[in-house]
Formats: structure tokens, C-alpha cells, sequence
């Protein structure tokens, strides 16, 4: 798109990609990142309006992009983001789920409305589900794809919440599992944890909370500093083109972060033994040798 010939050539040339979440903030970078790098998209979201002009954006440059509305936590709604894909380019080979919801502000475990920790665990995970289980027969038959797939830092609880921490560590459950059940066919998946200025990392309520979970001792100063001066979403989408293209086939059930100019991995060897024994010659553990083991005292 707009390359001048000794330019080197675009990564994703000839590539055809579903970005879900793609009418605002992250997702809609992604999509247009993946655009200027050749790949042909199918921009996804609940309310079309806005897509439509992120697709005038993306074709006045030069780029190919078409619109598929609908909510990805209805699996049917979510596979015609897919066969939209299938029937205006060919097929598809990347898949990248960005859409998401923020949790209700101020809410735990203690008092969350049920109604709203069943539509974060549906848009987080059963959205990610419903639009991988519809394009992975798609790759299956082509021979091969991409995946990746939106978390967040708040998996580790540090953001407190109920549903959202919930949704996205059960993204990640799943990433691992898919990736290990589709390395043979040659379709790779991998995660971002992504830190962006977006609409749920803005405004007067995410100020609070960060402000709150500080106070509380739950977040360092550095974490509160970078939660509260998150950089462009330019920057993190430019990491989902390059986990996109053909060079990074080789990465794997990996959950990766980033964030303005920096850019991370979480380790997957991240466990200790504590103690071991012969359980056919040992009888199970005394209650009080495991907690002299797991540390008793403060």
C-alpha cells in the first residue's frame, strides 16, 4: 500500500484475516495495521456504523477490507465474520480476536450481577471459542493458519474484577490447548496481552480503580504508572502483524505482551517443586509436614 519500489515487500501479502472487535481501539489498529501489510480484511463488531468508516479509512489507502457485523459470543453470527472471509477472498488465514467488554466498575465477586459476569464470560471466551471453532475447519482444509487470541494482564487477578479475569485466563487455557491440538496441522495459535489507550483503559472510572487497587497495595507504583500513561495502540498491533506472518510459524501456544515499546513473554516454565517423595513407599502426607513446606507463618 502506498510502497515505493525499493521498499521491502509487505508481510502479509496475499493473506486474508478476520479482526473481531475491529470498530475502535485495538482491534481497529490491528485491522489497519494488518491492511497497510498486505493482508485482505474482514473487520467484525457488534455495530456496523463504525466499521464502516474504519473500512473507508483502510480502502482509501490502498488496502482491502470489508464488513461483517455481529456479535461473536452468537456462534452463527460469529461464523458469517468467517464465511464473509471465505466468500469475498478465497479463505482465511489469520484469525485475530480482539473483541471484548469491561467489567462493570466497582464490582468483585462480592456483588456482581449475574447477568453481567455471564456477558463477559460469553464475549471473552465464548466469543473466542465460536469464531476459532468456525475457522479452523477452513484451515484444516487450506492446510494451515494463524490464531491469536486477545488477554490481558488481569488473568493474573492483579486488576481485581470477577468476569473479565475469568473470560481472559480461560483465553488462555484455550490458546494452549488449541495450539497443541492443531501444531501438526500446520496452524499455529498463539496470545497478546495487550496494554493500549483504548475506551477501557480510559476515563474517570478506570482512573478510580487503578487508583483504588494502588491503595490496596494490589498494584505496584510502576504497574499504576503504566496503567494510567498507556501508549498509542499503534504500537501493540504492529506485534499481532508480526505473530501474523509467515516468519513467526514457528511460535506456539506462546502468550506474549506488549505495550508502547515494550514488548514481553510470558515463561511457560513458571513452576517449582516443593518437595517429592516415593508414593509406593510413602504413605500420604502429614497435614502439619505440608504446611512446615508450604511456609505456615506469615
Amino acid at each position: 500500500m502506498n510502497d515505493t519500489s525499493d521498499s521491502p515487500p509487505a508481510a502479509l501479502n496475499g493473506k486474508r484475516a478476520v479482526v473481531t472487535g475491529a470498530s475502535m481501539g485495538i482491534g481497529l489498529a490491528v485491522a489497519q495495521r494488518l491492511a497497510r501489510e498486505g493482508a485482505a480484511v474482514v473487520l467484525n463488531a457488534r455495530h456496523g456504523e463504525a466499521l464502516e468508516d474504519s473500512v473507508r479509512t483502510i480502502t482509501a489507502d490502498g488496502g482491502q477490507a470489508i464488513v461483517c457485523a455481529g456479535s461473536v459470543a452468537d456462534y452463527a453470527q460469529a461464523g458469517q465474520a468467517i464465511e464473509a472471509c471465505v466468500a469475498q477472498y478465497g479463505g482465511i488465514d489469520i484469525l485475530i480476536n480482539c473483541a471484548g467488554i469491561a467489567e462493570p466498575y466497582g464490582t468483585s465477586i462480592v456483588d456482581i450481577d449475574l447477568a453481567d459476569w455471564q456477558e463477559l464470560i460469553d464475549v471473552h471466551l465464548h466469543g473466542t471459542f465460536n469464531t476459532c471453532r468456525q475457522a479452523i475447519p477452513h484451515m484444516l482444509t487450506q492446510g494451515g493458519g494463524t490464531i491469536i487470541n486477545t488477554s490481558s494482564h488481569a488473568f493474573l487477578g492483579m486488576y481485581g474484577g470477577t468476569g473479565y479475569a475469568a473470560g481472559k485466563g480461560a483465553v488462555n487455557s484455550l490458546s494452549y490447548a488449541m495450539a497443541a491440538d492443531l501444531s501438526e496441522h500446520n496452524i499455529n495459535v498463539n496470545v497478546v496481552c495487550p496494554g493500549a489507550k483504548t475506551r477501557l483503559s480510559s476515563g474517570e472510572d478506570f482512573m478510580q480503580k487503578i487508583a483504588s487497587l494502588h491503595e490496596k497495595g494490589i498494584l505496584s507504583e510502576e504497574r499504576k504508572h503504566s496503567a494510567l500513561n498507556p501508549a498509542s495502540p499503534d504500537y501493540v498491533a504492529a506485534l499481532y502483524a508480526a505473530l501474523a506472518s509467515d516468519r513467526a510459524k514457528h511460535l506456539n501456544g506462546q502468550v506474549f505482551w506488549g505495550s508502547g515499546g515494550y514488548i514481553g513473554r510470558f515463561l511457560s516454565n513458571g513452576q517449582e517443586i516443593l518437595a517429592t517423595m516415593d508414593h509406593r513407599e510413602q504413605p500420604p502426607w502429614a497435614v502439619d509436614a505440608l504446611l512446615e513446606l508450604l511456609g505456615d507463618t506469615p
